[in-house]
């Protein structure tokens, strides 16, 4: 048992960066709409901190305009080499301008034009329009930086429950909860 859930998840992370071979930091992102409908994709973790877990889209997806609407959501990271997995529950916020920006700086430069370029969600006529809008906006930031767009950010998962989940033979899994109150951290087991 471990009584702080931010350390046991940052042993089994630098496991899944040690064992996995494509994307460790992969999670998948549950939202609801309105309507309280689910949606679900995979999204990439970029930093985990005391705070939260933190990730990064446009600002007008249709994941941003859930989490407007309701800002909480799930994570999952599914460790498969591992047989393991880790279910996060909490709040969501907007990461500061100067975060978002400092990230955004890091970024790939094709991954800062496709930023620009992509209308993330709305419908696409063909594949050939947005090849289009690449290459104006390559041209647009030849020769400079390019600078983050007004409507791409972050968000912060701020976890009030984690569910550690470990496989098991004969699907006599392990779970280990820990739940927040305030800001003390309770903990305990599931059955499989």
């Amino acid at each position: 048992m471990s009584a702080n859930p931010f350390d046991l998840f940052a042993a089994w992370y630098a496991e899944a960066n040690a064992a996995e071979t494509a994307d460790p930091n992969a999670m998948t992102l549950a939202t609801v709409d309105s309507a309280g409908r689910p949606s679900a994709r995979i999204v990439l973790l970029k930093n985990q901190d005391p705070l939260g877990f933190v990730f990064y889209t446009n600002l007008d997806s249709r994941k941003a305009r859930e989490l407007q609407e309701k800002s909480s959501a799930a994570l999952l990271f599914h460790w498969k080499s591992l047989c393991r997995q880790v279910r996060i529950e909490g709040d969501v916020d907007l990461v500061d301008a100067l975060e978002s920006d400092v990230y955004f700086a890091r970024r790939d430069r094709e991954s800062q034009i496709g930023a620009w370029a992509s209308d993330q969600s709305r419908p696409l006529d063909s594949r050939d329009t947005f090849e289009q809008r690449l290459k104006t906006m390559r041209a647009r930031f030849e020769g400079i930086a390019v600078p983050r767009p007004p409507y791409w950010g972050g968000y912060r998962l701020k976890p009030r429950a984690f569910e550690f989940w470990r496989d098991r033979a004969n699907r006599l899994h392990e779970r280990q909860v820990f739940a927040r109150t305030k800001d003390v951290w309770s903990e305990g087991l599931l059955y499989p």
